[in-house]
């Protein structure tokens, strides 16, 4: 007979019984459990910031730069999480990724982000980014697809 495995069993738990069960983890080791949720708190933290770098085809360098801070710096944010004090420019650049990923195809839009645009006075939208206006980006994001300009 094969014996079941702590995986196997722990998938084959209905919802509730899953819940029990992180109850009586957490219950047991409540220190486990922190470090367990700072954990997850910075690998979550860190995904715009993947996201960024994968979609506008940045370097962890040319990011670092689009919101002001060292190399190292940005290398701390993916494993220490973000500074409260820079969520809000993270947040903008994540929600121009978005709007980008929803209206362009992913291979075009390092060309979309570095292409001037007379909207923004011949500068590109990574040109603004660089001089740290990422609501300024957003905003431009937002308008440039903005669906309800266009009439039926």
């Amino acid at each position: 007979m094969r014996s079941t495995s702590a995986v196997e069993r722990v998938a084959g738990l209905t919802a509730a019984e899953s819940e029990r069960a992180a109850v009586a983890l957490v219950s047991a080791d409540a220190e486990v459990a922190a470090r367990l949720a700072q954990h997850l708190e910075r690998r979550l933290s860190a995904e715009p910031l993947d996201r960024f770098e994968r979609v506008w085809q940045l370097s962890a360098s040319q990011a670092a730069a689009v919101f002001g801070v060292s190399r190292q710096a940005y290398a701390k944010w993916h494993t220490g999480g973000i500074p409260p004090d820079r969520r809000v420019d993270v947040r903008l650049a994540d929600e121009a990724t978005a709007q980008l990923l929803a209206f362009v195809k992913v291979d075009r839009i390092p060309a979309v982000v570095r292409r001037p645009s007379p909207s923004l006075g011949g500068r590109s939208l990574l040109d603004v980014a660089r001089a740290h206006d990422l609501a300024a980006v957003r905003d431009e994001v937002e308008a440039v697809f903005d669906l309800r300009r266009v009439q039926p």
